[in-house]
């Protein structure tokens, strides 16, 4: 087979307007799909090049590869319709050999449009259109490997650890076989020729043994072979494949967590979503290669490849670096009826082209999707069915899924899959930080026999600081403290079989308006760019690398106001001296690697932190008052925290809706605001209720919180102040804004509620 690059030469035009050369990847809502108000483009545009016949090898086929087309595709080929493929992130074909003139013109149509049948449909991404992934002409003969095997290289490996050896099932798909072929297996360590065998092609399937097999071990050792399959008419090679793969075993266990080759491997990681500032989803090998290299420098084990399929590239380069992957499908947020279909195509798909990866482990059948309920009939058997096809097509990995907190872990849903993991944001969307590790507690406690992870969690941070971080203020202080305590919470409960972080990196989500800078989900630790590590990314640096480093969180946050500032520093060392313009302010050991000094604050004042041969270096200014390019900014509705009343004994919107639910007059009086409330913006929440799918779950307990310790959505509402619950309905979408004044009058009224 020969593989021809196809990127260059294109030309694109969206409707109505006129032809833009272009060069693969390509997406329409590089700037659209990035900058809020929920209005990009999404509808059909179109791609169109020539291919002509002398240009091509002398061969039998041709076939058109697209390794992504978002999110629905049309190839017509001199005005013919040729193929069709539903689904924006897998691998797909398209045999060109009986369609071909001397000269053709190849369009392709690509359509990211709103629909009830292709994912994904609801989420917190931005849905990029287009060509976002390299195009191919593969070129073959007659007597080939099957290229109409799902996008598939036509070949699947499957090493079982026996002991010291691995056993490797190998196994062709062939096509066009005219009798008396054979197969050729070699297995090659790097160069070396390991072991062999051949059979007669139509059997198209052999075992081999590796006699003390090297393991695939993880980062430790992410160890790898190569599988040539030959296709022979006798010396003759017809068509030939390479394919590489490791040889490891995995169990997850209910108690002990993640365990690789016998040994405890506790999953500690983020989970990633790929997109980049202009680019969307339309990246660089280079692209992804920095992001893995981040990832790894913070000392990570595992990711989870949010929410859909990812590039062929950065599953290789898992397997190359040793990391443990959650793979999944864009089944999420909202279960389409006619869309079940969809959900088994993309799943194949998944499994089929992704099977040789031994960096995955564990397949996600779906995300959040009991967002509007998690008794509808239909939703229940489209999971089974997911979960029956995950074990048909591959018995030796696990199904999984990320339960939305609301849903109770009582559910049938629940329990369908062979481990789970909940999404869980207690501390950020309402409800308190220690409710996350309460809840995992609960459901170890209640489902001791069933694995359970942490499928997301995270906050928001942006350029903005302070030295009060609370909860929704989007600081890089808040972000960093709320991961302090979720790594301790979660890192030291082994029973968790992984946890990911939600976010790697900021992300586009074009419906969202919130943080001061719309269009963007801001959870990532790492900006959108890859320019800037937040000071969380180094907490967690600090558990997970062995790479010995120090860091001064705050370096973004000079100017203060206290006369004595507390600094914190992140190391993997046991010890931490902090210099303040060359005076020593103590030596500090953490055992949880995070350590707290109280730093006099006047003049300039230069901060150098020493960790055995580590250094690093800050800066404080002392000044007299609070700078406000620090204080988050939205238009029209800059609110400080000094222009908010707290009367002593009285009620404020800084208050926690719980607490003040809890006094029988606080409670009348938040009744009263939240029906005003309504009344003020009926229309506006009219539209935006009428905008959400319509929930089919008849389930008469929908409301009753069933999920026990720290679970239900009357628990993330308690634990919200006003304040961040009024930011929260503002940032639904730009239709929605509850402005300043109306904070301020909302303030006033629950100034004259008596505390109890």
């Amino acid at each position: 087979m020969e593989s021809i690059n196809w990127n260059k030469g294109w030309q694109f035009a969206k409707p109505g307007e006129s032809w833009v050369d272009v060069e693969l990847p390509h997406t329409w809502n590089g700037k659209d799909g990035q900058d809020g108000g929920s209005d990009y483009f999404r509808g059909t545009c179109q791609y169109r090049k020539t291919l002509r016949r002398a240009d091509l090898p002398a061969c039998d086929a041709v076939y058109l590869q697209f390794e992504g087309a978002a999110s629905s595709a049309q190839v017509i080929v001199n005005g013919k319709n040729i193929s069709r493929h539903d689904g924006g992130y897998s691998t797909w074909r398209v045999n060109l050999t009986g369609v071909l003139d001397e000269e053709n013109e190849i369009l392709v149509e690509v359509d990211n449009s709103p629909n009830d049948h292709v994912y994904p449909q609801k989420a917190d991404f931005t849905f990029y259109g287009g060509l976002y992934r390299t195009v191919s002409l593969l070129c073959v003969g007659a007597r080939r490997f099957d290229l109409d095997y799902y996008g598939t290289p036509g070949v699947k490996v499957t090493p079982t650890v026996q002991g010291t050896d691995a056993d490797v099932c190998a196994e062709a798909f062939l096509t066009g076989l005219t009798g008396g072929e054979t197969l050729r297996w070699t297995i090659l360590d790097g160069e070396n020729t390991v072991t062999s065998a051949e059979t007669p092609a139509a059997d198209a399937k052999t075992n081999l043994t590796l006699k003390n097999a090297h393991l695939w071990n993880g980062r430790k050792d992410p160890h790898l072979y190569t599988l040539r399959a030959e296709l022979l008419d006798g010396e003759t090679l017809l068509d030939e494949r390479r394919v590489r793969f490791g040889c490891r075993s995995f169990e997850i266990d209910p108690e002990r967590g993640f365990i690789l080759n016998g040994q405890l491997y506790p999953l500690r990681g983020v989970s990633r979503h790929q997109d980049r500032p202009g680019k969307g989803n339309a990246i660089s090998r280079a692209d992804h290669l920095e992001d893995i290299n981040l990832i790894c420098e913070m000392g990570a084990n595992t990711i989870r490849l949010a929410h859909y399929q990812h590039d062929q590239y950065f599953y290789d380069l898992c397997d190359e670096r040793g990391l443990v992957i959650w793979a999944e499908i864009p089944y999420i947020s909202q279960h389409l009826p006619n869309g079940v279909e969809n959900t088994m195509q993309q799943m194949r798909e998944l499994i089929v082209q992704n099977y040789n990866h031994p960096c995955i482990v564990v397949w996600g059948l779906s995300n959040e999707i009991t967002m509007n309920g998690s008794s509808d009939a239909s939703l229940l058997e489209n999971h089974h069915a997911l979960n029956d096809l995950c074990h048909r097509l591959d018995p030796t990995r696990k199904t999984t899924e990320a339960v939305v907190t609301m849903c109770s872990m009582d559910e049938e849903y629940v329990h369908i899959p062979d481990v789970v993991a909940y999404n869980h944001y207690y501390g950020w969307y309402g409800g308190t930080t220690d409710m996350n590790g309460k809840f995992m507690d609960e459901f170890h406690r209640k489902y001791p026999n069933t694995p359970i992870g942490m499928s997301e969690y995270g906050c928001e941070a942006l350029n903005w600081h302070t030295s009060n971080p609370v909860q929704g203020d989007y600081t890089e202080e808040y972000q960093a403290l709320y991961h302090e305590e979720l790594i301790r919470q979660l890192y030291t409960r082994l029973y968790i079989w992984g946890t990911w972080v939600w976010n790697m990196f900021d992300f586009a989500a074009d419906a969202r308006s919130e943080g001061g800078e719309d269009g963007m989900n801001h959870k990532g630790l790492v900006t959108f760019d890859r320019k800037y590590k937040k000071d969380a990314f180094y907490a967690y640096k600090a558990w997970l690398s062995d790479d010995p480093f120090v860091h001064i969180c705050g370096k973004r946050y000079v100017d203060r106001v206290e006369d004595v500032t507390e600094v914190t520093v992140y190391s993997n060392l046991p010890e931490v001296e902090l210099f303040a313009n060359g005076q020593s302010l103590g030596v500090k050991r953490a055992e949880d690697h995070f350590f707290k000094f109280q730093v006099p604050n006047s003049g300039e004042t230069t901060l150098t932190a020493r960790a055995g041969e580590c250094t690093d270096e800050s800066h404080l200014r002392k000044v007299e008052t609070f700078n406000e390019e620090y204080r988050m900014k939205e238009a029209g509705d800059v609110l400080n925290w000094f222009d908010i009343e707290a009367p002593e004994g009285y009620f404020s919107i800084n208050d926690k809706i719980g607490d003040i639910l809890a006094s029988k007059k606080g409670s009348r009086t938040f009744k009263r605001i939240a029906l005003g409330l309504f009344w003020r913006h009926r229309r506006e929440m009219k539209k935006f209720l009428s905008s959400q799918p319509k929930s089919k779950d008849k389930s008469k307990n929908k409301s009753k919180d069933k999920s026990g310790s720290g679970g239900g959505i009357m628990a993330l509402a308690n634990g919200l102040t006003v304040n961040r619950a009024l930011s929260m309905i503002s940032a639904m979408g730009p239709a929605i804004r509850v402005d300043r004044e109306e904070r301020l009058k909302i303030n006033r009224q629950l100034n004259k509620v008596k505390k109890s």
